[in-house]
């Protein structure tokens, strides 16, 4: 089943954020590898594709896993959690609808 992983950035995280990067992409590319991903990115602060010293407030990442406790556990493990970029993460059950492929 699919699920949406929603992290709310904690404020002025951009550094953190940064620093934990590297490995959060790995991690993405592995669920990309896997077949699993099927969209993430984050919610940049201002109107721009570069949000550039604004930052961001958070970012979304929809995902196949086996349960919701998997998925929870994933987005637990993950190094934006870890490494307190997100002050909160929601995860919860997605049905895709569109587009349909």
């Amino acid at each position: 089943m699919l699920y949406a992983i929603i992290g709310e950035d904690n404020p002025d995280s951009l550094e953190k954020r940064l620093a934990a990067r590297e490995k959060h992409l790995a991690r993405l590319q592995s669920l990309q590898d896997d077949g699993r991903l099927i969209l993430a990115g984050p919610f940049p602060a201002i109107d721009a594709e570069d949000p550039a010293a604004t930052g961001f407030t958070g970012s979304l990442i929809v995902a196949e896993f086996n349960s919701l406790d998997e998925a929870r556990d994933w987005a637990s493990n993950d190094p934006y959690t870890t490494q307190d970029v997100f002050k909160n993460v929601v995860v919860k059950p997605y049905k895709k609808v569109f587009p349909n492929s």
